[in-house]
């Protein structure tokens, strides 16, 4: 029978010691850059750090427009996480939902002129938080292979999602 962790009825593949604390390392960097990131928006901006990326990727659309299923697929969190901040975000105005135009199913989010604001106003802080916590604190070559690594990680991680 086939283990359903491992999908063979084999011995897990079990990590060694290096790999056991690379891991582990990755996993305590990711949580304390991901905190440290999260503080600095509350102490300093007027948007939490996912709806900064919302913004983000909103003002990347040519239009402002990006569908809520597209920004929920991009930014690797739930609809229904999305929806719920999208909400927030549209009582206090930075973005508004719409009908998607020939899909009576389909939604919009769309970027308004006071989040435009918003995000051109608070980048900067966030993009010197970036920096101090993570850009400059690695070697130009770390940091390369940082995003060459989480980009083969997020592409395997994306081919595992089932459809």
């Amino acid at each position: 029978m086939s283990d359903p962790v491992t999908g063979t009825g084999a011995e897990p593949r079990w990590l060694d010691a290096e790999q056991q604390r690379h891991w582990r390392t990755y996993l305590e960097g990711v949580s304390r850059f991901i905190e440290a990131l999260g503080r600095e928006h509350e102490r300093h901006l007027s948007v939490s750090l996912n709806e900064y990326e919302l913004l983000v990727r909103l003002s990347e659309s040519p239009t402002g427009t990006v569908r809520m299923s597209v920004l929920a697929d991009g930014l690797a969190h739930s609809r229904s996480r999305v929806t719920h901040t999208v909400g927030r975000m549209e009582a206090r105005g930075l973005v508004k939902r719409v009908a998607t135009p020939g899909d009576r199913r389909g939604v919009d989010c769309v970027l308004t002129d006071t989040g435009r604001r918003t995000l051109v106003s608070e980048a900067p802080a966030h993009v010197a938080a970036v920096r101090r916590l993570m850009v400059d604190a690695l070697t130009p070559e770390q940091f390369a292979a940082l995003g060459d690594a989480m980009a083969v990680v997020a592409r395997t991680c994306r081919e595992a999602e089932p459809d």
